[in-house]
């Protein structure tokens, strides 16, 4: 149940709550805290002075209302102060000495706003103020806030609506509703079933979005916006629910409309004609749902959109098995790659290996603990790198069709592995496509799933969808497409990709570097940097056994080129401070961390504000240092992690030489392009 918005111990009459509206709101929002109201006393006060930075909320005639949404608070609250002294909350007549703290759950509607909305209007009323000037009592003041916004007690909210009559024909209404369950089956297709059925018995027009494993097709926008109210019959989060914000709720578990759809129908109707209704939160007006923002793509930004869905499902995967063999080459030296077999079989932490007998050179401190731990860690790390392809194809999949592309893509990344080891007589094995083939059948699978999730089924058959008709018809369709057709050729593709990496030598890989450099320091974390690093990337799990792969050398060179850029930007503050604002100044400071963390984005804010200058200058100590980490052939075998991954890199005093030589570059170049033509930032100034 909802409290009352306002009550007496939330009242303070006559009160000298400090000498300006920061004490003021603090000691309100203390208030709030006290009486139990609060979750979260700070955040609440951070929100409102936010809030007050924005704009003033003084109003005429001596009236302050700061508000705010917060994680504060968990339902919507008032405190009401009559200062004295008056405090200046930036009204143009002068101070306030009536001030209204109002707090709304972050996650809420737009109920502060309604509430700003009445008290405005009651404020209009000089009998209003009047009242709350002239009253002695703490009770009356709460009651006359509480008539003032129309908040009635939580024991009416709580009332079940009575059942509405059907509407004429001439008043026929619509609703729109959502029903899911957390397997996305049967009760999801049955709670439809039977609320269609209970709107028609009614003579209302309903459309329900089944989000279930089938996938969902989004409800029109148009749709939504005629309907008069919704219905959540869910026992999971409703996708994209802020497409449904404002319009008047009903909600249950996704069995109730099974067992009573008529009456759902009923409290719909009847929550459409009360304006004291439960609605739909909002998600902030300047949000997009997901179905609008995926109508309005471009081709080039939904390609770019699927292909970043597959890769950062697969980072993890990749993530933890470079790791892990890193940590397996650490303990037991290279050599594990031939024992890692048997002494997982044949030993035990109380039967350790016997290093000597073994061969192996180079185990940490000839030590058969650390030898047995480097076999095991090895083989979670190659498990993790068998299934990163697969990964890669099924999220491919899934951000295409949904649920229904997850099995099929999977299946089709682990035909790009040859995961199942399938040979002929001469050990002779099946075409391998990687993570090209991985791109290719996640597609595949993806837009057979999603054409087949349309197919229009009787009521009887849709559980049957999900679990059965899409996985099967998808992967034998796709499965069959990639092992006759496509197969061979993208095997052949990728054999000659491998070819062409170790040719790299030289000049051929400093060029690389630089390249990828430039890539990397372009768009800080945009799309030529998302391409660079999506290749180095892949190619790590795709030399995950090598001990010195080129694919480990681009990773390297990918890795310590986007951390130049905020490196390169906070030194060059440091360096030179009065060239820099002092917010960029403060930039700069988390810039140290950003870039050793291997997060490009950190440059943005210096780029955002000069790009002519900061760009080409961290481009070329990108390039510098990409180039570099190529000719020292320094490799790394995390796809992520800056220098928290040393012990993951091969070469680690070329690894700091080529990022050190970068920051260098790249700072010397942004002093230099910004000492041209533009005087010093005046101390003080805010840019």
């Amino acid at each position: 149940m909802m409290s009352a918005i306002i009550a007496p111990e939330l009242v303070a009459l006559d009160a000298d709550l400090g000498p300006d509206k920061h004490d003021v709101i603090r000691a309100l929002a203390q208030r709030v805290a006290d009486s139990g109201r609060a979750t979260d006393l700070d955040a609440l006060v951070a929100d409102a002075l936010a809030r007050e930075e924005v704009s003033a909320t003084g109003l005429p005639g001596g009236l302050a209302i700061p508000h705010c949404r917060t994680s504060g608070v968990d339902e919507p609250v008032v405190a009401f102060a009559r200062l004295s002294p008056p405090v200046d909350f930036g009204g143009k007549d002068g101070p306030a000495d009536l001030a209204f703290l109002i707090g709304a759950p972050a996650g809420g509607d737009a109920t502060h706003l309604t509430i700003l909305t009445k008290l405005a209007r009651a404020l209009a009323r000089p009998e209003f103020g009047q009242t709350l000037r002239e009253t002695d009592s703490a009770e009356q003041a709460a009651q006359t806030i509480l008539e003032a916004v129309g908040d009635v007690p939580a024991s009416a909210q709580s009332k079940t609506p009575e059942p509405a009559p059907a509407p004429a024909a001439a008043e026929k209404r619509s609703l729109v509703a959502v029903t899911a369950c957390p397997t996305g089956i049967a009760h999801t297709y049955m709670a439809a079933e039977a609320l269609e059925s209970a709107a028609a018995r009614a003579g209302v027009e309903i459309a329900v979005e089944t989000q279930g494993s089938a996938g969902a097709t989004p409800l029109p926008a148009e749709t939504i916006a005629n309907a008069d109210a919704a219905i959540f019959a869910v026992d999971v989060g409703v996708r994209d629910r802020g497409r449904f914000a404002g319009k008047p709720l009903v909600s249950s578990g996704v069995k109730r409309p099974i067992d009573d759809a008529d009456a759902m129908i009923s409290e719909a109707l009847a929550a459409a004609s009360d304006p004291n209704a439960a609605r739909v939160e909002s998600s902030g007006p300047s949000e997009r749902s997901d179905s609008a923002a995926t109508a309005s793509e471009s081709w080039g930004a939904r390609t770019r959109r699927i292909l970043m869905t597959g890769v950062s499902y697969m980072i993890p995967f990749v993530a933890a098995g470079g790791l892990l063999i890193a940590l397996s080459f650490l303990l037991g030296g290279y050599d594990i790659t031939d024992v890692y077999g048997a002494v997982m079989v044949d030993n035990t932490l109380t039967n350790l290996p016997d290093v000597q007998a073994l061969g192996l050179e180079h185990a940490l401190f000839d030590s058969g603990l650390a030898v047995y731990l480097g076999a095991l860690f090895f083989v979670i790390g190659k498990t993790a790198f068998m299934l990163f392809i697969p990964a890669l194809a099924g999220y491919i999949a899934y951000a295409i069709a949904d649920r229904p592309g997850i099995a099929p893509g999977f299946i089709m990344g682990a035909l790009a592995t040859n995961l199942f080891g399938v040979v002929n007589a001469d050990d002779v094995a099946a075409p391998a496509t990687g993570f090209l083939g991985a791109i290719a059948g996640g597609v595949l699978a993806g837009v057979i799933a999603h054409w087949v999730s349309g197919w229009r089924v009787p009521s009887w058959a849709r559980g049957l969808m999900p679990v059965l008709v899409i996985p099967l018809v998808t992967s034998i369709l796709a499965g069959l497409v990639m092992i006759v057709v496509l197969g061979k050729p993208i095997n052949w593709l990728m054999e000659r990709l491998t070819d062409g990496l170790g040719a790299l030598d030289g000049s051929s890989a400093v060029a690389l570097g630089a390249v990828l450099g430039l890539m990397m320091a372009f768009d800080m974390g945009g799309p030529l940097n998302k391409v660079a690093y999506s290749f180095a990337a892949t190619g790590v799990g795709a030399a995950s056994l090598a001990a010195n792969a080129p694919e480990l050398r681009i990773m390297a060179a990918v890795m310590l080129a986007g951390m130049v850029p905020p490196i390169a930007l906070a030194l060059a503050t440091v360096v030179r401070p009065q060239l820099f604002t002092p917010a960029e100044h403060e930039n700069g400071k988390a810039g140290w961390l950003l870039g050793a963390s291997f997060i490009t984005e950190g440059a943005i804010p210096f780029a955002a504000g000069d790009p002519m200058r900061v760009i080409p200058a961290i481009m070329v100590g990108s390039a510098v240092t990409g180039g570099l980490s190529q000719l020292f052939e320094v490799g790394v075998r995390a796809p992520h992690g800056g220098i928290f991954v040393l012990f993951a890199v091969t070469n680690v005093l070329g690894y700091l030489i080529a990022l050190a030589a970068g920051v260098i570059v790249g700072a010397g170049t942004v002093i230099a392009l910004k000492s041209i033509g533009r005087a010093p930032v005046p101390a003080g100034a805010t840019g």
